[in-house]
């Protein structure tokens, strides 16, 4: 498998995709088209949605192909040089992605070795479930099942904040209630700015920010880019 699965597609103060770019022009190295997962937007259209994400890759010289044009988006993604993921609404993505039969197919596709691009949300479906998500859950999925591709949850857009005044739960408590009734998962905090690449089953932190671990019955832990990542992958 060949995966790249960042926090978030912009950093403070910059333009769209600007930080991740370079990254994924390495990444997809000898792609001349991608295949486009679009269905993250929901405060703005596909069509817009596929605009922005083709300005970015136009510098990339590759094609973006948003399946929400595809008549058969199944046999798209079948034939797909590459499979690229928005991020958005993780629960408006999976709900229209499991309508399109495209939970299975982006599976099956990524294991022949396709190379799969996910941000925010599409980092979130390349877990086992859609469950450490940020998201409200604005529609309904017929399950929290995504795509399994990595046998570890994401938290993107990771925050350690707890600000003045807030008397709600932090991001860590809201993670430590998931491995509390799931137990056996680890669960990734991804700070924005960061990013895991797998290639043939070697994990890879990048970024300059080390990435908050979390297992029932274990302290989280501070993990960069530095240290062996393998045991996430069991």
């Amino acid at each position: 498998m060949r995966l790249l699965l960042i926090s978030n597609s912009t950093n403070a103060g910059e333009p769209y995709l600007q930080y991740p770019m370079p990254r994924i022009g390495e990444f997809l190295a000898g792609v001349s088209e991608v295949v486009f997962v679009p269905y993250a937007a929901v405060t703005f259209s596909y069509d817009e949605y596929e605009k922005r994400v083709q300005a970015r890759f136009d510098e990339l010289g590759i094609r973006v192909r948003s399946l929400h044009k595809e008549t058969d988006p199944v046999a798209t993604v079948r034939s797909a040089q590459a499979v690229v993921v928005g991020g958005g609404n993780t629960f408006h993505l999976v709900k229209m992605m499991q309508e399109q039969g495209l939970i299975d197919a982006i599976r099956a596709r990524v294991l022949d070795g396709v190379p799969y691009v996910g941000w925010s949300a599409g980092s979130n479906v390349a877990c086992p479930t859609l469950c450490t998500t940020n998201d409200m859950p604005i529609v309904e999925p017929c399950s929290f099942r995504t795509i399994g591709l990595v046998p570890f949850q994401i938290n993107p857009h990771y925050l350690d904040a707890h600000p003045d005044g807030h008397a709600g739960e932090t991001r860590e408590q809201r993670i430590e209630e998931f491995i509390v009734a799931n137990p056996e998962v680890y669960v990734v905090g991804l700070r924005e700015g960061c990013m895991l690449q797998i290639e043939t089953g070697q994990l890879t932190l990048i970024g300059e920010r080390p990435m908050r671990v979390f297992r029932a019955g274990q302290a989280p832990r501070e993990v960069t880019a530095s240290d062996d990542l393998g045991f996430l992958m069991r």
